[in-house]
């Protein structure tokens, strides 16, 4: 059996607790500089008041001032810090790594450049580790669709499982497989990750047109399903052909990585309530008022591959013609006025 550290107690890194230790893995789960209440509420009744569960056995919380104590021994390290956390996660828990411990992310972003390019969150975590450790690292991630409390119940779920080295990545794969936590796995982490983040830029996108709907209200006949429809299949091609112009393999977009995870993104979620908030007329300012205190890395997510778009069409590399719903989304969330551009979708 292994010793697995996961770094980061909210709802997705914790849920991944359940198949490792279903599999008789040592699983050390430790806070961020934010999760103290969640660790506290595990050490005195072991409840996740997230998930309102108790942690299986072999699970181990730790507060983060533990970290060190918590990575001694680790066979693999797995961060479940949300997109905001990962400069925390690569610079300062990353000076406790040790070279050549493999790492999974759970993580969805994008984080743009300066020269347009867009850094996956593998990439971003080599370049923000700490200088001994940059390259030394076997960095993974996890891409396609996964509602956190589904995995803690363990439904059946299938997800993909990226990196470059395949040797390695089935050896990950095999610490979490189990009869309802299904593990394909990809050496395309660019397309993978690609995906991961763009789902939820684009499941905010189709949630417009369901807030549209509610704030018009139904006639008691007809629903908002071809407006959604038309919106996932517009997400699909413009994700298709930021992935492509990433460098990574186009034909994810309609796997697990892809559609999977924007068809379940596009149900539930902060993400999704953002959506139906925006098209039902309320500014983003509004919006983000009426989330306050929860994460929205969808926002981050959509400036991140406009302000790429916008650098690569005044170099020539891009073209806002093809990206008429980000667009429209970018625009949103900037506070100027913008009609869905019904003319250009399809």
């Amino acid at each position: 059996m292994s010793i697995v550290t996961i770094i980061g107690a909210g709802v997705m890194g914790s849920a991944l607790c359940w198949p490792l230790a279903d599999n008789n893995h040592t699983v050390r789960l430790v806070g961020t500089p934010l999760d103290d209440d969640i660790i506290r509420s595990l050490n005195e009744t072991r409840l996740h008041p997230k998930h309102q569960r108790e942690l299986p056995p072999f699970v181990q919380p730790y507060f983060v001032d533990d970290l060190p104590g918590a990575l001694e021994g680790a066979d693999l390290v797995v961060s479940g810090v949300s997109s905001f956390g990962v400069h925390w996660f690569a610079s300062q828990a990353g000076r406790h790594f040790t070279s050549g411990t493999p790492v999974i992310s759970v993580t969805k972003g994008l984080f743009d450049q300066p020269d347009g390019r867009l850094l996956t969150v593998p990439q971003a975590e080599d370049a923000w580790l700490p200088d001994g450790l940059k390259g030394k690292i076997p960095l993974h991630a996890i891409g396609g669709p996964c509602i956190a409390q589904e995995l803690a119940a363990r439904r059946h779920t299938g997800v993909v499982f990226c990196g470059q080295d395949a040797r390695l990545l089935n050896w990950i794969a095999g610490l979490f497989r189990t009869e309802y936590y299904h593990v394909q796995t990809s050496t395309d982490p660019i397309g993978v990750e690609t995906c991961a983040a763009l789902k939820n830029a684009y499941a905010m996108g189709i949630n417009l047109v369901v807030g549209e709907h509610e704030a018009k209200g139904p006639d008691g006949l007809a629903n908002h399903f071809n407006p959604q429809a038309a919106f996932f299949a517009q997400s699909l091609v413009e994700m298709r052909k930021l992935v492509e112009w990433m460098g990574g393999d186009g034909n994810l977009v309609y796997q697990l990585p892809g559609a999977g995870d924007l068809y379940v993104t596009v149900f539930a979620g902060r993400t999704a309530r953002l959506g139906r908030l925006l098209g039902k007329g309320y500014s983003f300012a509004e919006a983000r008022l009426e989330m306050a205190g929860e994460t929205l890395e969808a926002v981050e997510i959509i400036n991140s591959a406009a302000r790429a778009v916008t650098v690569l069409e005044k170099a020539g590399k891009a073209n806002w013609q093809d990206y008429p719903l980000l667009r429209h989304m970018a625009n949103l969330l900037q506070g100027i006025p913008s009609e869905i551009p019904w003319s250009r979708i399809g």
